[in-house]
């Protein structure tokens, strides 16, 4: 054989070597990637699309369309329109429509519960929409908040929260719970 062929020869043989490293990179490199995605929760990846516009399914066929303002520890927060929020538990959410393919996670979710959150729409005495898991929705004032429920105290939503206009009292479980809209 010749110095030529053999120079071709380990030249290929080279270029094959080459490629099979970079092959065997690329897929460490994408495993690696898939392992660490794994390791992320929803709040996280979330909170990397706050402000973003998102379409939410919810248990109970409850659609709520609109833009992400918050994220918590089991909850995220959404502008639905001027003026108008919904709260809704993660453990209601069925898809979510809008999220970028690509994303950047953000870990600084807020840590407090959705308890928590709701505790301070009761203290503002806001009129509420209570959206249950089974799509059915409930109009007046959350009255109590406990560890696991809320209690609604039912009236018209464009009627103060006075004793008169009370129809009655709802227990809400949080895990019964779709969606609270105020605004």
């Amino acid at each position: 054989m010749s110095t030529g062929r053999w120079e071709r020869l380990f030249a290929d043989l080279e270029l094959a070597f080459e490629a099979a490293e970079r092959r065997a990179r690329d897929s460490e490199v994408a495993d690696r990637t898939r392992r660490e995605r794994a390791l992320v929760p929803l709040g996280s990846r979330l909170g990397g699309h706050q402000g973003a516009q998102l379409e939410l399914r919810l248990l109970g066929g409850v659609r709520v369309e609109g833009r992400l303002v918050d994220v918590g520890a089991d909850w995220l927060a959404v502008a639905s329109g001027p003026g108008r929020a919904c709260l809704i538990p993660m453990s209601a959410v069925v898809t979510i429509g809008g999220l970028r393919a690509r994303h950047h996670i953000d870990s600084t979710v807020r840590r407090f519960s959705l308890g928590f959150a709701l505790r301070e729409i009761s203290r503002d005495r806001a009129p509420a929409v209570v959206t249950d898991v089974t799509g059915t929705a409930y109009e007046g004032t959350i009255d109590v908040v406990g560890k696991d429920f809320l209690d609604l105290a039912e009236h018209p939503i464009d009627e103060a929260r006075r004793a008169l206009n009370v129809r009655g009292l709802r227990t809400v479980l949080f895990s019964g719970l779709a969606c609270v809209q105020t605004g």
